[in-house]
């Protein structure tokens, strides 16, 4: 089986997403769901959220983390692979002028995709920044609700992705992750295939395994709120949370 380096894992998982912000859709899942279907509606009025959230939807959910976050008004939110912004969006609408929300994404088109549609729906409590979730660009103990959907199961090294989100939070915060996991076995040849990596199948861990480095990191009152399994393949949707100490 080929083993790839980290920096070829990124590669291949960075030039997928910036063809995905160019051309506007694509599905984040190992099925083909609902979630697959891309955005179609387009801004209409800054005071329109709905339309906001529509515009940054590309598809790349497998979940809702933004529904089970308990973000509060003021809070400070982290969205980790925010790509065009819509959890961003979602958490902004909550945590109202007081707040603060940060998204953060590798991908430069991502970014500049997220950016735009942050200024014409007139948003000024949302930034995006460049970065790589393992190392993240935020201060220590700044955040209250750290948010993913659909994104550590890309990251090459997933222990320093859940140490940098530990870092990240401020004590008595929390994350809410929404992430691909197997439930059996897949093939070597899906594991070998950069582009299958790319679309949240091979990077995919085993759903103890994932709870674990969770676990391991030092997060407490671990739990998986939702799931979903994707029929005819060895994997699931889960929307975990967990608190800091």
């Amino acid at each position: 089986m080929t083993t790839y380096k980290a920096d070829e894992i990124r590669e291949a998982v960075k030039q997928r997403y910036a063809a995905v912000a160019q051309q506007g859709s694509s599905c984040c899942t190992p099925a083909d769901d609902a979630c697959c279907s891309p955005a179609e509606v387009r801004f209409t009025s800054k005071d329109e959220a709905e339309s906001i959230i529509a515009e940054a939807d590309l598809g790349l959910s497998c979940g809702s983390p933004t529904a089970f976050g308990d973000i509060n008004p003021g809070d400070t939110v982290l969205d980790l692979g925010s790509g065009a912004g819509v959890d961003a969006f979602r958490a902004a609408a909550v945590v109202g002028p007081e707040g603060h929300v940060i998204g953060v994404d590798f991908t430069p088109d991502m970014i500049e995709l997220a950016a735009a549609n942050a200024h014409q729906a007139g948003l000024d409590t949302v930034e995006f920044r460049p970065g790589e979730i393992e190392n993240l660009p935020v201060v220590d103990g700044t955040v209250d609700v750290v948010l993913s959907n659909c994104v550590i199961n890309l990251v090459p090294d997933k222990e320093r992705a859940f140490a940098e989100i530990y870092r990240v939070l401020a004590p008595g915060g929390r994350f809410v992750i929404s992430d691909i996991v197997t439930t059996g076995d897949l093939s070597q040849e899906v594991r070998a295939d950069l582009e299958q990596w790319a679309e949240c199948v091979s990077g995919a861990i085993d759903r103890d395994d994932y709870l674990g480095i969770i676990v391991d990191t030092g997060f407490t009152g671990v739990e998986v709120i939702t799931s979903h399994t994707y029929e005819g393949t060895p994997t699931e949707s889960i929307t975990v949370r967990g608190f800091k100490r």
